[in-house]
């Protein structure tokens, strides 16, 4: 896998995290609006949230980031979401409210489409070993991602599969109980890869 894990490390950053997200949510508006477009609410939230654990870490910012995160969890219930800071690479994209269940050791790429009722975590009995997940994956309703496995760039993942051990071919189609290779086409048509598209954005300015 080609993938390297980041979260955001300065101002610079969040900039970049909050732009490729919007992008990659398909939305137009610069900002969203409050009572239509919650879950860019809540990743707005959430890279506001890692903003201020990675880089505002003195005590003079505690409380502002006490005060957000209360904020952050509030909502998480309120959409149905048990997804922890820094798991996420730029380029989210939650599909729209609904349970999803990710385990805050799990590390994820750019450019993820993930839909409800997934849930990443733990294999029983090993601990706090958690899945790595490539950039531009697509993750089907209903997924299920669990145990020490990776999974390369480029995957779909179809809806209600089971994945139990490792694919480390892109660009591939995955599904079943357990998972299995399908097909050979991958994630290019299933999300944007919002990283790709800002970046060409920033090079061209």
């Amino acid at each position: 896998m080609t993938w390297e894990y980041s979260m955001i490390k300065s101002k610079q950053d969040y900039t970049y995290y909050l732009e490729a997200d919007r992008i990659a949510l398909g939305k137009k508006r610069k900002t969203p609006m409050l009572f239509f477009d919650e879950v860019w609410v809540f990743q707005r939230l959430l890279r506001k949230v890692e903003y201020y654990k990675n880089c505002k870490s003195s005590g003079l910012y505690r409380p502002y980031y006490h005060y957000l995160y209360l904020k952050f969890h509030l909502l998480s219930l309120f959409l149905g979401f048990h997804i922890k800071p820094n798991v996420f690479g730029p380029g989210l994209s939650i599909s729209h409210p609904g349970t999803i269940v990710v385990n805050g050791n799990t590390r994820i790429g750019a450019n993820c489409r993930i839909h409800v009722c997934t849930v990443i975590g733990t294999k029983a009995g090993h601990g706090d070993v958690t899945p790595k997940i490539g950039n531009n994956v697509y993750i089907g309703p209903g997924a299920k991602i669990f145990g020490d496995i990776e999974i390369a760039d480029g995957i779909a993942i179809g809806a209600n599969s089971v994945v139990n051990k490792s694919f480390i071919e892109p660009n591939i189609g995955i599904a079943g109980v357990p998972a299995k290779k399908i097909n050979d086409k991958g994630s290019e048509n299933l999300l944007a890869r919002a990283t790709n598209i800002l970046n060409n954005s920033l090079n061209n300015q």
